[in-house]
């Protein structure tokens, strides 16, 4: 019988195998059918292997391979925290490219996508897989080479250049990070296997710079604040089902990768660590969802709200580790389970609205929500998953976005309990956060699907557009579906989390199908407790009869009314609320410390026929302050360096004899 990490090492295999004949092949016109089927199969294979694997036997397997640094070799490992994000990364996959079936046939350059798209899916299962530094951060810049090839797919357009220059460099400094982050670990041993960090035990300094490098480099990768400046220029500039997969599993995998190490490899942890990561995660909801409220770009606006989701999760994380270090294992399993739950919900309802998204990119040829509108009557079932990909992600019950999130704030009412003072203010100052964020989730998705959708077209081509083609609905269908049965029957989720939660806080969440009528009950059911079933139940039942209702006892009258045009007699599109308008109260409340917004308004003279004008100024301050100085050095300083290319054969000679005489001192002088 086959080892089931052999097994499963096949599958990136055959994906590697897949992609090198995609660029034999891609310009056949057969490959995007061919590429993305074969795609399809081998990551429902592999999430089938992994699914019965973790329902017959639960348990560890390794393997290692000839291959990597000699003397070591690559070792891999399945246990129960690689086993769920194999799970989050194959579903994800497999539907992506269930999608990419249709979507892909109207891509413009097939052969700059396909053959990356499979070798991405496969340096994140090489990832998840890893059990050693060498392998993972292989695998890590293999993983990020492949995306960024697919962010420049459409290279000639300049914004997409900026994008994946500014992507390849944050994936270097990342990459930087993490390799520290290692070399410290791995201590004065030099040993690189994840089975020798786990019993090195290092200092507490050593671990606090594990820690900061691991929020620097999974953190940029997952697009935590200030780290986030790639995000929301790559993941636009990128295919939509390109797009789905970055911002809803590869941010997975950066979180998988701060997991193995603070959680597995670090050992126990202090208590102001689960602070540092509390205060980021909540900083960067607020403002990822704020920066989010701001857009008119559709898959930017998306782009964005990964980061709130990010942020969510980060900071459930953290209040896991402060329970962890204080002894409270039952709630740091409930916080950390609460973040693994929002890890696969999030990447349900995001893949699902980057899926919307581009069926209206491909239906229309546009992403700004201005020139849109009206879609709901020209793309009925894209309309209806999207709705349901906004109500989830707003955290609205019945759906899966609401369960989460409620795990998250039941996790922060057992702060009281925590001894230290610095957590028991700072971690309900986070929950506030969390809480405004929620809000300001709900009030995005009501402007993104309302300005897109509802309301009159804005553009002829609008009113042209039709529905996209069977697998790209098929694929919408089914994360809707995801999304409302992981909102309805959590249960079942939490109890398949807890061997993970048990294998790394030492403790689970009780068991949730043993509760009746399919509640959920994170602490006592004396404390809380909560039945989705039964909510979608009251919701269904409440709609059809006050539906029936009105229906059959108001008036039977047909009465037609003018809908009001807010002032204007002719109710022309132009007149409808914009994007930029419904954000105005909210950016006049927030955007004077978040982006130093300043509206100017010019005013025609009295008389004049001139239009009025109000100019929207805003900035990015994460990028002001932190990468505009580094660029603006680096200018400086090459421009100065430059003047090096145009010397003599004398002086730079001269200038190789003084670099040895410095090196030689030094070597001397050295203790």
């Amino acid at each position: 019988m086959i080892p089931i990490v052999a097994l499963l090492l096949c599958g990136p295999a055959a994906l590697l195998a897949t992609a090198i004949l995609a660029a034999a092949f891609s310009r056949h016109t057969a490959a995007t059918r061919l590429v993305y089927g074969a795609a399809f199969v081998i990551s429902a294979a592999l999430l089938a292997i992994v699914a019965g694997h973790l329902v017959g036997n639960p348990g560890e397997a390794s393997a290692s391979l000839p291959l990597g640094l000699p003397w070591t070799g690559a070792r891999f490992r399945l246990d129960g925290l690689s086993a769920f994000f194999l799970i989050v990364v194959n579903l994800g996959g497999t539907i992506t490219s269930l999608y990419a079936l249709g979507y892909g046939r109207h891509e413009s350059q097939p052969h700059r996508v396909l053959p990356f798209y499979p070798a991405f899916l496969a340096g994140m299962n090489l990832v998840v897989l890893a059990n050693d530094a060498f392998s993972f951060l292989l695998s890590w810049e293999f993983m990020s080479l492949a995306s960024w090839a697919l962010v420049m797919a459409h290279h000639r357009d300049e914004a997409n250049r900026r994008a994946g220059y500014i992507y390849l460099v944050m994936a270097s400094f990342g990459t930087m990070a993490l390799l520290l982050a290692f070399g410290l670990l791995a201590g004065p041993a030099g040993t690189y296997a994840f089975d020798a960090m786990r019993m090195a035990h290092p200092g507490p300094l050593a671990a606090g710079a594990v820690l900061v490098l691991m929020l620097l480099g999974a953190g940029s990768k997952a697009g935590l604040v200030p780290l986030h400046a790639w995000l929301p220029l790559a993941h636009p500039a990128a295919p939509s089902h390109v797009s789905a997969l970055m911002s809803g599993i590869m941010t997975k995998v950066a979180i998988y990768g701060f997991i193995r190490v603070v959680f597995d490899l670090l050992g126990a942890p202090a208590w102001w660590s689960g602070v540092a990561v509390l205060l980021i995660g909540g900083v960067t909801a607020v403002l990822g969802i704020l920066h989010a409220l701001m857009e008119k770009d559709l898959k930017r606006l998306l782009a964005y709200s990964t980061i709130e989701n990010i942020g969510v999760i980060f900071a459930s994380l953290g209040l896991a580790l402060a329970f962890k270090a204080n002894a409270m294992p039952s709630a740091a399993a409930l916080a950390f389970t609460a973040a693994l739950f929002h890890v696969l919900n999030h990447s349900f309802f995001k893949s699902l609205l980057f899926f919307g998204a581009g069926a209206v990119l491909t239906s229309t040829g546009e992403r700004d929500m201005e020139k849109l509108g009206g879609l709901i009557h020209r793309l009925p079932v894209t309309s209806f998953v999207f709705l349901v990909g906004c109500v989830s992600i707003s955290a609205l019950p019945p759906f899966n976005g609401f369960a989460s999130e409620w795990l998250v704030f039941q996790a922060i009412l057992r702060s009281p309990e925590l001894p230290q003072w610095g957590l028991k203010v700072i971690v309900p100052a986070v929950g506030g956060m969390l809480a405004l964020a929620a809000a300001l989730a709900a009030a995005c998705f009501v402007k993104a699907f309302g300005i897109t959708f509802l309301g009159r077209a804005r553009s002829a081509v609008v009113e042209r557009a039709h529905e996209v083609d069977r697998w790209s609905l098929a694929a919408m269908a089914v994360l809707a579906a995801f999304c409302l049965l992981a909102g309805i029957l959590p249960g079942f989720i939490l109890d398949g989390l807890s061997p993970v939660t048990l294998s790394l806080i030492g403790d689970r969440m009780p068991v949730q199908m043993a509760e009746p009528w399919l509640s959920i009950v994170p602490i006592a059911e004396s404390r809380s407790s909560y039945n989705g079933l039964l909510v979608f139940a009251f919701i269904a039942i409440s709609a059809s009869l006050a539906a029936f209702f009105i229906h059959r006892f108001a008036s039977h009258a047909l009465r037609r009314g003018i809908a009001w045009g807010c002032g204007f007699a002719d109710a022309v599109p132009a007149a409808q609320y914009t994007a930029v308008s419904f954000a105005q109260p909210i950016r006049r409340v927030f955007g004077g410390f978040a982006f130093r917004a300043r509206e100017t308004v010019e005013m025609p003279a009295p008389g004049s026929l001139e239009p009025a004008r109000l100019k929207v100024d805003m900035h990015d301050v994460a990028w002001e302050i932190f990468y505009q100085p580094i660029t603006g050095a680096i200018d400086f300083a090459t421009e100065r360096l430059n003047h090096l290319q145009f010397l003599t054969i004398r002086r730079y000679l001269t200038l190789v004899f003084l670099y040895l005489v410095t090196l030689l001192l030094v070597l001397a002088l050295w203790p």
